[in-house]
């Protein structure tokens, strides 16, 4: 039995197997904890699979988790499924509607630059798909996070919108489409400062939108933007993680921020750790970030050993990456003044908060 988080320590169900929730996020249910996420158990950077269905896990405590299967499984008989597991899905996000009493799922394919939308009458499925190649203003679509105002019912997509800018977008009301309401943020950023791994959250009343570098697995710092609304526009904070020698938020890459509902005050940052066997440091993140930088500003240069260096990174790599083994780096939110803050804790509980 757990009684504490161990951020990036090797995490297991109650069956002693690797939880594997990853891209994932928390949904709260009748005093029940679901994790979900990308299912990696497969992915060893040598079988060509990416990710094999969505997992779901369940906790009365969040240190003990309940393997409850693949709530949306594989298609193995049709390649052409985006759930075919030569298929790159990332990122499961489910929130529910009250107006058509359906569990919503959005799901982004990395190597098609769109979403895929199923639906449920119950949260752990079984889910039927309504909708493929969903590409919000027409563009590619990329990282994300699905919101919902639990106030007024609307729901909010954030996502990486052509690789340029991030959106933030309005769904309609069965939350199976976009409005034309939105705005566009971080605009006019090239490799690797343009944004991914979409995290939103809101803490009294102010809009808080987390994202990442464009590195692939490979971590690097955050970022954090504020807005007074949900579609902003944001406007960034710099970094969130504080004294990170890493200089790779704690290396790892956020995927989504919970709202503990039985604590008033105790926000849980849920990130990926994707690859545990490589470290990055300050010194590896400046070449690396120089070397793709070079890409595209013709003032921005590395020497021949830098260079060398980056290309013995996993960066860009993805489909050689054994993610079967990836890690979790959970970690409480703080905020000073509206100042977001991560710190890292070797160990904490639940229970020392408010």
């Amino acid at each position: 039995m757990n009684c504490s988080i161990k951020p990036g320590q090797v995490w297991l169900d109650d069956d002693g197997k690797r939880i594997h929730a990853h891209g994932g996020k928390v949904f709260y249910e009748n005093g029940i904890f679901y994790w979900y996420g990308e299912n990696k158990e497969k992915t060893d950077g040598k079988n060509g699979i990416w990710t094999y269905g969505i997992r779901c896990y369940s906790s009365r405590d969040l240190y003990n988790w309940k393997d409850e299967g693949l709530i949306i499984p594989p298609n193995l008989e049709d390649m052409n499924s985006p759930l075919h597991p030569n298929k790159h899905i990332d990122r499961p996000h489910i929130i529910y509607n009250e107006k058509t009493k359906k569990y919503v799922c959005w799901i982004k394919i990395n190597g098609e630059s769109s979403f895929f939308i199923l639906t449920a009458d119950q949260l752990l499925g079984p889910y039927t798909l309504v909708r493929e190649n969903v590409r919000p203003l027409g563009g590619k679509a990329g990282d994300f996070d699905l919101v919902k105002d639990e106030k007024t019912k609307k729901a909010y997509l954030y996502f990486d919108h052509n690789r340029k800018e991030i959106v933030a977008i309005e769904l309609c009301e069965d939350f199976l489409d976009v409005t034309d309401c939105y705005t566009t943020n971080y605009e006019g950023l090239t490799p690797p400062f343009t944004r991914e791994g979409v995290a939103h959250i809101q803490h009294e009343g102010v809009h808080y939108l987390i994202t990442s570098c464009r590195t692939g697995y490979v971590p690097n710092p955050s970022e954090y933007a504020v807005a007074d609304d949900w579609l902003g526009p944001f406007i960034s904070r710099g970094n969130p993680h504080e004294n990170d020698e890493s200089s790779a938020s704690f290396n790892s890459q956020i995927s989504g921020v919970f709202k503990h509902p039985e604590k008033k005050n105790l926000y849980i940052v849920i990130a990926d750790r994707w690859l545990p066997k490589y470290k990055v440091t300050k010194e590896k993140f400046d070449i690396i970030s120089r070397a793709i930088s070079s890409r595209y500003d013709s003032e921005c240069s590395v020497t021949e050993e830098e260079e060398a260096i980056f290309k013995q990174s996993p960066c860009g790599k993805h489909n050689e990456a054994n993610t079967s083994i990836s890690d979790y780096v959970w970690l409480p939110a703080f905020w000073e003044d509206k100042k977001l803050i991560i710190r890292w804790y070797n160990d904490w509980r639940i229970e020392d908060f408010d």
